[in-house]
């Protein structure tokens, strides 16, 4: 029986997973497999980089598919005549999807003691259900249970039952703690929650991230930057300007109307000083060619890296909807949020907890 396994969907996924892996006691490092699923990220060479710290047994990549690669699945979507006919689809749904995405799975789960998934709602989710694979489900970002509570606005009407169906019967399968055989959820502030569930346990970030020693933050680095001469240098450069503005983007809208929307930000805050840019690293605007003119931070580089550097300061960090509360390097954290969003798109898009 091997230690533990890591699922992760993204850079801030592993991020996280060094933290709760450098949190542990020196003997038990070295023993975890970390798996990246490239479903919804191009990681290009961080799984070679990460192994080379020597923090994992073993990291791998996990061809992990959508519900939309599998025409079979097609038509059970929305199928069936109304509430009982559309629960009938989704039990079947249900179960076909997990069976069609064993194929493609790269490890026999039950091989390890522990199972830590981040973003359950993804096709492992379903898997390790209907699979009756017990495992630890991780909040997929920063308090994003907070600002979007996928559970319950994609089980809107019926929650309670569907909930039922899902975490005593495994009929169905809903995420973040509601899955049969989800044995918990780590989040980072459970009180930040409108409707905490019963499975919820509390892992601040912070807490994990005050615990690393210089050592630790190195090896972090090691694992994450691509070119650490390169933004040592960008870094360095920047030490000499004062009044620093950092625009955070996310892959917000369509392309045309996200570029509108970062164009306009700009304006607002370049008149308080010298805009920089951290793309999100699931962006793919084209910023360094639509703003070629402001220095630009890595797209793959965690924001959170950006603490690690002591010599780093700016007078303001401002995003959308990017939580922004675990910011050390700035002087102000602005978060723009759905007030300012409803400008550029149908507000039901992205005010989803008031839907619930």
């Amino acid at each position: 029986m091997r230690e533990r396994i890591y699922v992760c969907h993204t850079y801030y996924h592993v991020y996280v997973t060094f933290l709760k892996e450098l949190a542990l006691p020196l003997e038990k490092r070295g023993q975890a497999t970390l798996v990246l699923s490239r479903m919804s990220n191009d990681f290009e060479e961080l799984g070679s980089r990460v192994e080379s710290t020597g923090l994992f047994e073993q990291v791998m990549e996990f061809d992990e598919k959508r519900e939309d690669f599998f025409p079979e699945l097609v038509k059970l979507r929305n199928a069936g005549r109304g509430f009982l006919g559309h629960l009938w689809s989704r039990i079947r749904f249900t179960r076909l999807y997990a069976k069609l995405e064993e194929p493609y799975v790269p490890v026999d789960f039950r091989d390890y003691g522990d199972i830590y998934v981040y973003c359950d709602s993804d096709p492992i989710g379903y898997y390790l259900n209907q699979k009756k694979i017990p495992y630890h489900a991780v909040e997929d970002g920063l308090n994003c249970l907070k600002n979007f509570d996928a559970a319950r606005y994609d089980n809107r009407g019926h929650f309670g039952l569907k909930a039922f169906l899902s975490r005593k019967l495994n009929l169905i399968f809903v995420q973040n703690g509601y899955g049969k055989y989800c044995i918990d959820m780590e989040v980072n502030d459970i009180s930040a929650i409108r409707y905490p569930c019963p499975q919820y346990i509390q892992q601040p970030r912070q807490a994990l991230v005050d615990r690393l020693t210089s050592e630790d933050k190195a090896l972090i680095l090691r694992a994450f930057i691509r070119d650490m001469d390169s933004l040592q240098a960008q870094i360095d450069a920047g030490n000499g300007m004062e009044d620093k503005i950092l625009i955070l983007t996310d892959p917000l809208c369509t392309l045309d109307v996200r570029e509108r929307i970062f164009r306009d930000i700009i304006r607002m805050y370049e008149k308080e000083g010298t805009i920089f840019l951290k793309p999100h690293p699931r962006d793919t605007l084209d910023y360094r060619g639509i703003f070629a003119q402001y220095p630009q931070f890595d797209a793959t580089v965690p924001m959170e890296m950006l603490n690690f550097f002591p010599g780093l300061r700016f007078k303001k960090v401002v995003g959308v909807l990017t939580e922004v509360k675990g910011i050390r390097f700035a002087d102000e954290a602005v978060r723009l949020g759905p007030d300012f969003l409803d400008a550029y798109e149908d507000p039901l898009i992205h005010r989803q907890n008031e839907q619930i």
